[in-house]
């Protein structure tokens, strides 16, 4: 009859790749993350650009998030902006003008790290919550939709850009605002951008809290009206932004979460996430295959750039080529011309001589049956 050997001693140590970063030791170019007293705290660093996010933003958000979720003295996370104007305004058009539209197959891979840093933020296990610093516009709204709950400065206000600079808001927009306030309410913010001011959001369910943030003088107004919102944020005539009872309301939050179960918290975030997901799941691949083929087009060309250049779209001269026939498909119209000279074919229609010798251009004449 065989002995029974010993047990070795049991293994506690757990592969790396499942071992949260130490406090501070994580270190971003776009980013502020921070940990302690069971909260991560995530602020895009990007204020001389509305905290827009550029492609290396949204690489570092995935892994701030991945590693907040990987760490069990975390238990709720905080997403917000630096300064006081803005809580992030989307993906940086500037990046999007001058790179996007000139490699559009680029942009699916672009596509790839937003999805991938708003599936972080579903997914990470642990309640997230949208301190709103400063306005949530485009890309920003969707950040914050993404997050489970959502605390609103007073001054700021929420909203999508998309259809007013050749873009359409399906990451996460188009398929979560319908959901959180409602058809018509939906699209009144994607079809006409309009802006909902941060009560306005509260009233809609948009955000889950408003917390004030206008001061004139030592006294906090509440609510402000949008006059007094624009000297706040000018800082004139004694008023200015104090973010302190916002940092108050998303602390208590924090405190009340903190007072639950995880493991409860982090099933019943996955179970409320069902149609969020339904919805994201159906639609986002084929919005990123869209929006790569788009940036081809016309209108990201010359909304983005007309955005970058501080003037207003020539929608009116894109409708008229349409009516006129000559599309909008492709930015110096349909490769239909060819060159007499050298024999290119495959010329833009407004190109009457050829990029290539200098030759007059012709259309194709028609084809004879």
């Amino acid at each position: 009859m065989a002995k029974a050997r010993a047990a070795g001693p049991v293994s506690t140590s757990v592969d790396e790749s499942l071992t949260p970063s130490r406090p501070g030791a994580l270190r971003f170019r776009d980013l502020l993350y921070e940990k302690g007293q069971g909260v991560a705290r995530i602020t895009l660093n990007r204020p001389q650009s509305y905290n827009a996010y550029a492609t290396h933003t949204l690489q570092e958000l995935a892994d701030a998030v991945r590693d907040a979720a990987l760490d069990d003295a975390v238990g709720v996370l905080v997403l917000t902006g630096a300064g006081t104007s803005a809580f992030c305004t989307g993906g940086d058009v500037r990046e999007y003008a001058e790179t996007y539209t000139q490699r559009p197959r680029e942009y699916w891979k672009y596509m790839g790290l937003f999805q991938g840093a708003v599936e972080a933020l579903l997914r990470c296990g642990k309640p997230t919550i949208a301190r709103l610093n400063g306005i949530a516009v485009g890309g920003g709204n969707e950040l914050q939709l993404a997050c489970d709950l959502s605390v609103a400065a007073s001054h700021v206000y929420l909203g999508q850009v998309g259809v007013g600079v050749g873009s359409v808001a399906c990451g996460g927009a188009t398929q979560w605002l319908p959901l959180t306030v409602g058809d018509r309410r939906a699209r009144a913010m994607l079809l006409l951008n309009e802006r909902i001011p941060a009560t306005k959001a509260l009233d809609w369910g948009l955000v889950s809290e408003v917390a004030p943030s206008v001061r004139h003088g030592a006294k906090l107004v509440d609510p402000p009206t949008p006059g007094e919102i624009d000297q706040a944020r000018r800082g004139v005539d004694g008023y200015r932004i104090d973010l302190a009872p916002l940092d108050a309301a998303v602390d208590a939050l924090c405190q009340r979460l903190l007072g639950m179960f995880p493991e409860c918290l982090r099933y019943t975030k996955q179970q409320a996430n069902y149609w969020k997901e339904l919805a994201w799941h159906n639609t986002i691949g084929h919005g990123r295959e869209w929006l790569s083929l788009h940036f081809t087009d016309r209108e990201p060309h010359e909304g983005m750039h007309a955005f970058v250049e501080k003037r207003p779209a020539d929608v009116a001269g894109l409708r008229q080529r349409l009516a006129d026939g000559r599309g909008a498909e492709f930015l110096y119209g349909r490769p239909s011309r060819h060159c007499t000279k050298c024999g290119a074919t495959g010329l833009p229609d407004d190109f009457d001589f050829c990029g290539h010798c200098g030759g007059p251009t012709v259309r194709p004449g028609p084809v004879e049956g």
